[in-house]
Parts: C-alpha cells; structure tokens; sequence
C-alpha cells in the first residue's frame, strides 16, 4: 500500500478513471492521490509559429478540462504542469514525495523502439515504484 500516488493523465484519453481505481486499490487507507497533466512545451518550429497568448490558452483549456474529469473523483487533487511529460512527471514525483506513479501505456510501436515511449522513460528515472498499465 502507498500513501502518496501520482496518477499522469492524457486528459484525451479514456484510461483516465480506470487509472484512478488501480491507484485507489493500492493507496493505503489515509492515503492521497494526485492526478496530473502535462501540457507538452512547444519547441522549435511548432514554439516559433504559437504566441504566447495560444500557449496561455492551451494552458487554462488543460486546467478546465482537469477540474472537469476530477469533479466526482472525491479526495483526488487535479495538476496541470508545462513542461516535457516524462521529465516533468518525474519531477513531479520528486517535489511532491510520491511513493508510486500509476500510469497507462500504449502497445509499442516502432518509435517507442527507437526513442522509447513516456511510460518506459518514468520507469527508468522515477524515484519511486511504478506500477503501468497496458
């Protein structure tokens, strides 16, 4: 049992709630749960084409579509961070002293070969126990 679980959401995603139950099923009885969000920095050409004003929207539209999900999910305290998903999942993990990140994956495909996929790179680096669901 954990007493401090981080859930990442792709808040696009339907794994979202199932996500929520494996979490609550290993959360120990007084126990907290934090649910985030990552919205992806733009970089490069994508960064020199968006204004500041888009990035700033993109931004509000992730926490409306957070507050949203987590309304009805009792004790579950929604995040939304700026910043590269797996770096900013794993800091995440660090400042807020998780004991176990539960997140989903996707099957493989030839680019998570080659670059490896979000949920491989917090399995390497996270400083606690992961727990992946396919």
């Amino acid at each position: 049992m954990y007493n401090k679980i981080l859930v990442p959401l792709a808040l696009d995603h339907g794994l979202s709630h199932l996500l929520l139950d494996i979490a609550r099923g290993l959360l120990s009885a007084k126990g907290e749960i934090l649910a985030l969000h990552v919205v992806e920095e733009a970089y490069g050409l994508a960064r020199a084409t968006q204004s500041d004003a888009q990035a700033r929207l993109a931004f509000e539209r992730s926490q409306t579509l957070m507050k949203d999900k987590m309304s009805g999910e009792l004790g579950i305290h929604g995040h939304v961070v700026e910043g590269h998903v797996y770096r900013s999942i794993i800091e995440f993990a660090a400042q807020h002293e998780i004991n176990c990140i539960v997140m989903g994956s996707h099957k493989p495909g030839l680019s998570d070969y080659l670059l490896g996929s979000t949920a491989a790179r917090v399995v390497r680096h996270a400083p606690c126990a992961v727990h992946v669901h396919r």
